[in-house]
This record gives structure tokens, sequence and C-alpha cells, in this order.
């Protein structure tokens, strides 16, 4: 999958249902995104809003997702 920072958050989860457990080891609060109210908010988050949330720049969250599916795919 190619994704990019205006790419919606429920498109890379829909891709990589394993990516919330990555993502809370990067920073806690993205324990949200498992929560009744976590889903509601990233219907329309992309990966910028979630780069901004993170406190990482865009390219610096681009990055480390690269890296997290590399290893997960064994790369």
């Amino acid at each position: 999958m190619k994704y990019n920072s205006q790419t919606k958050l429920t498109d890379i989860l829909a891709e990589y249902p394993w990516l919330p457990e990555e993502l809370i080891k990067l920073d806690s609060r993205f324990k949200i995104v498992n929560t009744p109210i976590g889903k509601m908010m990233i219907k329309n988050a992309t990966l910028a809003d979630l780069s901004e949330k993170a406190g990482l720049s865009t390219d610096e969250l681009l990055q480390k997702l690269r890296e997290m599916v590399d290893r997960h795919n064994g790369i």
C-alpha cells in the first residue's frame, strides 16, 4: 500500500490491522485508537493529523510507519 500525509487512518488500519499495537509502542497516547471514542475520532483523521498528535513531523511518522511495516513483513 502506498500512503502519504493525506492518507486516511482508517485506510491504513484496514490494510494493517496489527498497527494500533505498534502505534501504542511508539506513543502511549495512541491507546485511544482502540477505544470506542477513538474509533469515532479516526474516521476522518489523516496521517498528518496523527503525526501532529504524536508530536512528530509527517516525514518522521511516515518513516516510522515504513519501518513498522517492513519489520512486520520480515524485511
